[in-house]
Formats: structure tokens, C-alpha cells, sequence
């Protein structure tokens, strides 16, 4: 199957010090891949580097075979590869509704006069854009929390809304920035089968970065480990696993972190 993402050689330098340096890899359609490694080991960096937060210093991302190196922020999420982040990025004061809204809106195509004078064009578009925003709420188990203000929210279903969010913009690729992060056992076992779900439902390719070793290698078909920037090892779960520099860098002699 063709790859959606390639990963070219790259690099990215901040002053003297490389975060990441000459990292290849690909994410398959319809695929998951895992990206793990110690703290400041780069994950981060390349997911910004992907999503065009940050510039490239050397190297190449090409999304669907075509180049979106150093492309805006906001045109590489229009040609379908959105992200959470680390630290939840919601409105807090919005209820879970208008957050998703929000996110829904971001895809309209009628203009600001039609949107003031009403027109039918812009009452067509707004009446899709909240069925399919309370659609996603439905699909994502948030549907009966759509009136809740997103700080009342537990925090397990913050980061579900931070992807309901992302989804939102209808990717291709999905960048999911240790999701996981802050769940107690039960919330991280549901959220490892949403992700499985929303792969499938919306024939996604995902790419995520994740701390909970036990999740990433039940979930993810194949694993890129990065240490001080460099990509230290790649391949299935279970060759991640039985690495002899893997589990000296990060893993440990358990298997896992």
C-alpha cells in the first residue's frame, strides 16, 4: 500500500544543537505508527516539523507524494493532516459543543457577507456543520456531555475532545501527541480502542507519539524509536521490544519504560 507520509532526511537545528538529525521514516495509508523515545529525544520536534510550526533545516516531508516542507501551518491541516498537542489546547470557557463547532467552522466555504446577510448558502452549510459536529460527539461517546463547559470536563474526556477537535477538520493523518498522557489504566484502555475505531470509521493514517509502552505495542503495527534526535531503531512491536539498543536506551530490561 502507497505511503500517505514520508519522512526524508530530516533535520532540524536550533543554534549549534541538532533536536532531530537526518530522520527517515513512512506512515503507510491506513496505517499506525508508533513514535517513542526518552524525553527531548525529538518526537515533538518532528511532529512540528510535519505540521510546519517549525521551519526545516535540512530534509524533506512529502504528505500523499506531494512536498508540504515549510508549507503554513494552516495549509498543511487543509490538505488533511491535523494534531493534538501535548498540553490540551481547548477553549476552556466553551461547552464541549461550541468547541467542536469551532473546529467545524474552520472548513466552511461560505463567505463573511453571506454568513451576515444570512443567505442560503450560509444557512445550508451552518446546518451541516452542526450535525456533523454533534455527529463526531456521538461517535466519540461525548454526545451527552455536549452542554458541558470544556474545564468541567474530566481530564480523560479533555483529551477526547482535543481529538473530536482534530477530527473536526476531516485529515487523512492524524498526529496524536501522547494522548494518553495523565490517564488512569481504565481511561487509557478506552482510549486506545477509540483510536483503533475513529483508524478504521474514517480511514485514517495515524501517527502517534506515546509514553504508555503497553499501549503503543498493542496498537501500533510498527514503532520508530528516536534517541538525542536520531532515529535508534524501527520495526514491528515485537522486534522493538526484543532490541538489545532499544531496551539499553529506553525500555529497560522489562521490556518497558
Amino acid at each position: 500500500m502507497n505511503a500517505i507520509l514520508d519522512v526524508k532526511n530530516l533535520t532540524k537545528r536550533f543554534g549549534g544543537l541538532a533536536a532531530v538529525s537526518d530522520v527517515s521514516f513512512s506512515v503507510r495509508e491506513g496505517g499506525i505508527i508508533g513514535l517513542i523515545g526518552p524525553n527531548g529525544a525529538g518526537k515533538t520536534t518532528i511532529f512540528n516539523l510535519i505540521t510546519g510550526v517549525y521551519k526545516v533545516t535540512e530534509g524533506e516531508v512529502l504528505f500523499a507524494g506531494a512536498p508540504i516542507t515549510d508549507l503554513e501551518p494552516f495549509r498543511i491541516a487543509d490538505r488533511g493532516v491535523t494534531r493534538t498537542f501535548q498540553n490540551i489546547r481547548l477553549f476552556k470557557n466553551l461547552t464541549v459543543f461550541e468547541n467542536v463547532l469551532t473546529a467545524c467552522h474552520l472548513s466552511a466555504k461560505y463567505s463573511i457577507p453571506e454568513a451576515i446577510l444570512r443567505l442560503p448558502r450560509f444557512r445550508r452549510e451552518e446546518k451541516a456543520i452542526r450535525e456533523k459536529a454533534r455527529d463526531l460527539l456521538d461517535i466519540v461517546g461525548l454526545a451527552d456531555r455536549s452542554d458541558v463547559t470544556a474545564d468541567n470536563l474530566p481530564y480523560g474526556l479533555q483529551r477526547r475532545l482535543e481529538i473530536v477537535r482534530a477530527l473536526a477538520l476531516d485529515p487523512k493523518l492524524l498526529l496524536l501527541d501522547e494522548p494518553a498522557a495523565g490517564m488512569n489504566p481504565d481511561e487509557t484502555e478506552q482510549l486506545m480502542r477509540l483510536i483503533d475505531d475513529i483508524r478504521e470509521r474514517f480511514k485514517l493514517s495515524v501517527l502517534v507519539i506515546e509514553h504508555h509502552m503497553d499501549l503503543v505495542m498493542r496498537l501500533c503495527e510498527q514503532i520508530i524509536v528516536l534517541n538525542f534526535g536520531i532515529k535508534l531503531a524501527e520495526g514491528s512491536p515485537n522486534d522493538i521490544r526484543n532490541d538489545a539498543k532499544v531496551v539499553e536506551a529506553y525500555l529497560g530490561p522489562g521490556g518497558e519504560e
